[in-house]
This record gives structure tokens, sequence and C-alpha cells, in this order.
């Protein structure tokens, strides 16, 4: 009696038999591809080619069953187990100090305790730095600090940012103390917004009466914001200057387009600090920097830099490229540019991408949820600044407050990163 079978069923059914040897065995016949008239294209070579890998495959295992050597053929194209990576080449790595890098970051410290003078309960000291931020040949000697923005008036915020700060958005004073007690900020900025004429016209007197509460209602180190209107901001500063006196507050801030030489003699008589303006330029920062210490004498540890962090995007770039070379310039010697800088993170949210529900652009792809999507713009801000030296974030969102903070202190060593099993890296989830 003749059974046919085909190849693919004689591997198998050898294979499910204890079969050691076979004897007296003889297999015969051909094999026949008949292609007909449809010619050889593209798609059929390739499927002709994958049934003939196949058909070489169960070859190969009847073979093998039937004891030939086929492994120790030369070139025998066998499936063979991946080998397993057991140890990498040992290799040294090491990093040298770069010796351009001769000027440290001038240190300033904001805040004063009763024994210096002031109220608050601790100080915040940045800048100090030898190198470019997280550098292994020479460490950062104070972390990156966030200070979160209140304002003395309610302000049209994002719904993900304004949620937070419903219930005390009324009151400068509780939103302080919301945002050192719930979220952890090192500092509190009090923008007094409400003092631009253009606004409320808050006198200066009104103003300085918020700060008071401020520094009542916390005792970390505040920073002082005017509403950004060059007439009114020097006198709005100076008589909060004076209410704050020995607080050793960041007065902000002095710029060229306003009477800074005012600004710089209250932050003088008070003992503050003063937070030099300017709008991503490097040449003014050196002007400001220049005339602030040369023309209104006020000492290097009382001068705190912020050029302007623009939104993510073209701007971020922009921003990224004109601190990391003021941050550069000062390590290399340039005594007008080596101080900490500051970076108003919270102008993230100005991208349209941070709050817009979706794209305007029918054809654009989906943005994805704004209540995630804000926070990220301003993490990302705040981040990729901190890679080009940015010592203070001024920031809003308590998301991104919480997630830039591990970051940062994670890179700059206060805490321990989650050891990961690179073994599967393909699929790790980290």
């Amino acid at each position: 009696m003749t059974k046919k079978i085909k190849l693919s069923e004689l591997g198998s059914l050898f294979g499910s038999l204890d079969i050691e040897a076979l004897e007296g065995v003889k297999i015969e016949g051909d094999v026949e591809l008949d292609l007909g008239q449809m010619g050889l294209n593209p798609q059929m070579a390739y499927a002709l080619g994958h049934e003939t890998v196949q058909l070489a495959f169960h070859l190969m295992n009847i073979s093998r069953i039937l004891g030939y050597p086929v492994d120790q053929l030369p070139g025998a194209a066998v499936q063979q187990k991946p080998a397993r990576l057991s140890n990498l080449i040992e290799s040294k790595f090491s990093v040298a100090r770069n010796e351009e890098w001769k000027t440290p970051i001038q240190e300033v410290v904001l805040g004063a305790t009763s024994s210096d003078g002031g109220s608050r309960k601790s100080t915040v000291t940045i800048g100090g730095e030898n190198a470019l931020p997280y550098y292994f040949d020479s460490p950062m000697p104070h972390r990156n600090h966030i200070t979160m923005d209140v304002f003395d008036m309610p302000i049209n915020m994002a719904k993900a940012v304004k949620s937070n700060y419903e219930d005390v958005i009324n009151s400068p004073a509780e939103w302080a103390k919301k945002v050192v007690r719930d979220f952890g900020a090192d500092m509190v900025t009090i923008h007094l917004i409400s003092t631009d004429p253009n606004i409320k016209d808050t006198s200066p007197k009104d103003a300085a009466k918020t700060v008071e509460e401020v520094l009542q209602a916390v005792d970390v180190p505040i920073v002082i914001g005017g509403s950004g209107n060059p007439e009114k901001d020097p006198a709005v500063l100076e008589k909060a200057a004076e209410v704050a006196e020995g607080e050793r507050c960041l007065i902000a801030s002095a710029s060229l387009n306003l009477d800074y030489a005012r600004i710089a003699e209250a932050a003088k008589k008070y003992n503050h600090v003063v937070l030099s303006w300017t709008q991503l330029e490097i040449n003014a920062q050196k002007e400001l920097n220049r005339k602030l210490m040369k023309q209104c004498g006020v000492a290097r540890e009382n001068i705190i830099m912020d050029p302007t962090t623009a939104a993510l995007g073209y701007g971020l770039d922009y921003a990224y490229t004109n601190m990391e070379r003021i941050r550069l310039a000062g390590l290399t010697g340039d005594t007008e540019l080596n101080f900490p800088m500051s970076s108003g993170t919270t102008n993230a949210w100005g991208a349209r991408e941070a709050w817009m529900i979706s794209s305007p652009l029918k054809e654009d792809s989906d943005w994805g949820p704004r209540e995630y999507r804000g926070p990220i713009w301003e993490i990302v801000t705040g981040l990729t600044l901190s890679l080009a030296g940015n010592d203070l974030f001024m920031m809003m969102s308590p998301t991104a407050v919480q997630v830039l903070k591990e970051i940062t202190q994670t890179l700059y060593g206060l805490k321990e990163t989650e050891q990961v099993n690179i073994d599967n890296w393909v699929s790790a989830v980290v």
C-alpha cells in the first residue's frame, strides 16, 4: 500500500517518535515546481523564495533526524540560539577638568535669617559653579532652586494651572502659603501687576502692604516683581524694598529701559539683591551688569541675571544658546557675566501649544490633552535651560515644579536614581 505524505509531515512524523536511527529505509522522489504561464514577477519571486527556504529547512531537519551531521556543513544555514552577552570589554572612562574654566560663578545668597537681620527660616544660595551643570569633574556647590509665582490679583491662566489656585486666587498671602506648604516651592515670587496704570493703577504704598502680607505668611526668601511698566515700576519696587528691609529679597527687576539706578539704590539701601534683566542679547547683559556695578555701586554678591526665557520652540533654542554663551563666557574669565542666572520658566505658557485645546490647523495631528501638554512645555523649558547653566526657575504649574525638582535634584546627586535592568533594554519600561 502506497501512502503519499508531504515533506513537512515527514519531519513532524519523525519528530513525534522516539527514533534514534532508521535502517532499510529509502526515500526517493523528485521536487517539481510548475510555474505555469505566470512568470516570475517580483511578488511571485519573493513568495517562491520563501517557500523554498521553508522546504530547505524541512529537508535539513529530516537529515538531522537521520543522523547526518548537518550542523557541521560549511556555510550551512542552521537555526541556533543567539549567544547571550555575558560581559563587556573592560574600559576606563575619565573626565579631565577644562583648563579654560578658571573663573567661578559669583555666589549670591537670597533671604536673611534672624541672625542676618531678617525673618526668614532659611536662605537660598545659588551660583558658585566652576563648570557647566552636572559635570563630573567639578560638582555644583549648590542645587537649582524654584520660586513659584503668586499674583496680587486674579489673572487669566490656563485651566491646568488655575485649577490649583482657585481657592486662594484672591489672597496673595494664602496663595504664597499654598505654594510653599503644598507644592514645595523654595521661594515665592510676588508679582505686583495691579500697579500697572493700564490695569488697576494700585499705589506703591498699597502694593507694599501686599509684600508685607506675603513676608508674614511664609518664611522662605521672596522675589518682588513689578508690573513691567517702566514708568511705574521704579516707584513700586522702591517702596516694596523699603517695607522688606533686611530680608535680602530679589528685586525684579532692573533693566535698560527704565530707571535702573533708582532700583539699584533702593536695593543697596535696604539690603536686597537686584535682578539684572535683559532681552536675549549678551552685549546688553554685559552693559547692564557693568552699569549696576560701576555706575550704581551694586556689590557683585547682590546681582543675579535674567537673560530672558523664550517659549518652547525656536525661541527656546535662542534662549538656551544665549544662556550657555553667557555661562561659558563667565567661566572663562568675563567678570561682567559670571553671575548666577534666573529663568522666567513660566513664559513657556506663552506658546499656544501649551494651552490651546487643539491645533488651529485642520490638517495638523492631534496635540493630545492640554492638562498634560502645558506642564510638559514648562518642564522641558526648565530642564533645557538648567543644562545651559540656569540656577533659579520662576514657575507656575505644581506638576511641572514637582517633575523638574525630581530631575534636577537627581542630576545634582541629592536623589538616587532607580536601578534599571538593561539586559532586556529593547522592551524595558523606564
